[in-house]
């Protein structure tokens, strides 16, 4: 049984020896939707990923490709990026309203919690970078 993947289409923005650049456009669900125009709902954005060059295959600029990644890799970035801060905020947020102070001085607590996470993911994204993988397909 084969991993199941999230696949983006792209555009080859810049070539090197071991690297390449590939532009993706993100959508949200509904930015596909026929009712967009109408709906101020909609979100779109363009992003840059640097992907290993594979072996043994010739790219040009502007070409149209599939870069593919595991599903369980898209679920790590969801947890680093999402999870794990909000659980930090509440439960910095509640230690501090348990402790009887205000809610406005929790609150900002709670936000400065952050500061060190996100911190030490910007000390880390090396690490962390190489931990996820996307192909081209």
């Amino acid at each position: 049984m084969s991993e199941e993947t999230i696949s983006h289409e792209g555009v080859i923005t810049k070539i090197t020896d071991d690297t390449l650049e590939i532009k993706i456009t993100a959508m949200s669900a509904c930015a596909a939707c026929h009712a967009k125009s109408a709906c101020t709902m909609s979100d779109q954005a363009e992003k840059v990923l640097t992907v290993p060059r594979p072996d043994r295959q010739e790219f040009h600029l502007f070409q149209k490709v599939n870069v593919i990644m595991a599903v369980g890799q898209g679920n790590k970035a969801a947890v680093l990026a999402y999870l794990i801060p909000i659980v930090l905020l509440l439960a910095v947020l509640f230690t501090c309203l348990g402790i009887g102070l205000g809610e406005g001085l929790s609150a900002l607590i709670g936000i400065a919690a952050l500061i060190p996470y996100y911190f030490v993911l910007y000390l880390r994204r090396d690490k962390i970078k190489r931990q996820f993988e996307y192909r081209i397909e």
